[in-house]
C-alpha cells in the first residue's frame, strides 16, 4: 500500500512538472528550480504556481502585461516600503526604480513551496550596474541578492504579498552603503 501511494504521488509529482514546462514553452515564464506542493493538493496548486511564474516573468522582463497577468486588481502589499504606491501601481514603479539602476535584471525562481492558496518563493535577482541609482552611475559590476515573498493567490492572481529583501547587500553591491 506504501508503495502503491508513493507510485501515485511520484506520477502526480510528474505530471506537475510536465504542466508546468508546458507552461513555460508557451508563455516563456520562469521554471522554478524546484517546486514543493502539499500532499495531495497538485491540482489546487496549479493556479497558484502559474501567478508566481507570471510574477518572476514580470520581474525578469519588466513588463506590464505580466505583473498585470499576475496581480489582482485590488492587489496589496503587506510590507509596501515607505515612499511606494500600493497596488500594482507601486509593483511597476519599483520594477522601473530597479532596471533604471539594473537594465538586465534577471529573477529565478530557487524555491517555489504551494500550499493551499498560499506561495512562498525564494528568488535570486542577478544582473549588471550599468545604470544609474540616486547619483551612482553603474560601472558594469555584478550583482546578485536574494528575496523572499509570500504570496496569498485568489482566483488564479496575487492578491497579497509579503516580502523581504537583502537590501543590505543589494546596497553594498551598488556602493550605496560600505560593507
Amino acid at each position: 500500500m506504501i508503495l502503491r501511494q508513493s507510485f501515485v504521488r511520484s506520477l502526480c509529482l510528474i505530471a506537475v512538472f510536465s504542466w508546468t514546462a508546458v507552461a513555460s514553452a508557451e508563455e516563456n515564464l520562469p521554471t522554478p528550480r524546484s517546486v514543493i506542493i502539499a500532499a495531495e493538493e497538485e491540482q489546487a496548486a496549479q493556479p497558484v504556481i502559474l501567478a508566481a511564474r507570471r510574477y518572476a516573468a514580470f520581474w525578469n522582463s519588466g513588463e506590464a502585461r505580466y505583473a498585470e497577468a499576475a496581480l489582482a486588481r485590488n492587489f496589496v502589499d503587506r510590507t509596501l516600503p515607505p515612499g511606494r504606491p500600493q497596488g500594482r501601481k507601486g509593483v511597476l514603479e519599483a520594477s522601473k526604480n530597479f532596471r533604471a539602476a539594473i537594465p538586465d535584471l534577471r529573477a529565478e525562481i530557487e524555491d517555489l513551496l504551494v500550499v493551499k492558496d498560499r506561495a512562498v518563493v525564494r528568488y535570486l535577482f542577478t544582473g549588471h550596474f550599468t545604470g544609474k541609482f540616486k547619483v551612482l552611475n553603474g560601472d558594469g559590476r555584478k550583482i546578485s541578492f536574494r528575496a523572499v515573498d509570500m504570496y496569498r493567490v485568489q482566483n488564479g492572481q496575487i492578491s497579497d504579498n509579503w516580502h523581504l529583501e537583502d537590501n543590505l547587500s543589494l546596497m553594498q553591491q551598488l556602493g550605496a552603503v560600505q560593507p
